[in-house]
């Protein structure tokens, strides 16, 4: 994978950069960054692994730092970011554009649903809607258009 040291740290930046711009989109949105009706605007970065693996380290580690600041506890901090770790593989498989943001739209609705039903004491189907439609916006809304942006700059990634 890495043919150099010089690679390997790339890699790693790359990987850093991504973390810090996630964690620092997020706490400038924090009001619709965090609970049930939530549009987490540094969603739309779950695109970049059709752009480069070290996006995924990357997204992993910054959904974690951000959630440490969301006050939804450690189930959140674990899973929350699991979901990420598992939404950023995903899209690293995909080969259709239109499918990118489908991945974390699915996992989030499903996993952070989850966790908020629990922590919330409020239905699995009304926070796990609620956390869908949040991650449409972001995914699809925001991060689609920056996929195909990001396309059209296939030098940003190389």
């Amino acid at each position: 994978m890495f043919k150099t040291s010089k690679d390997l740290l790339h890699y790693w930046v790359r990987a850093a950069m991504i973390a810090a711009i996630y964690v620092v989109i997020t706490l400038i949105f924090a009001p619709i960054s965090y609970g049930v009706i939530q549009v987490r605007i540094s969603e739309m970065l779950m695109v970049l692994p059709y752009f480069t693996i070290a996006a995924v380290p990357g997204l992993f580690v910054g959904c974690m730092i951000a959630n440490i600041f969301g006050g939804f506890g450690m189930l959140d901090i674990v899973f929350g970011s699991l979901a990420t770790l598992i939404s950023a593989y995903l899209v690293t498989k995909i080969k259709k554009k239109y499918l990118v943001p489908l991945p974390p739209v699915i996992i989030n609705a499903l996993i952070v649903g989850a966790v908020l039903s629990t922590v919330l004491e409020m239905p699995f189907y009304m926070t796990a809607i609620w956390v869908g439609v949040g991650q449409v916006i972001a995914c699809y809304g925001l991060g689609y258009p920056l996929l195909l942006f990001l396309e059209k700059r296939d030098y940003i990634f190389k």
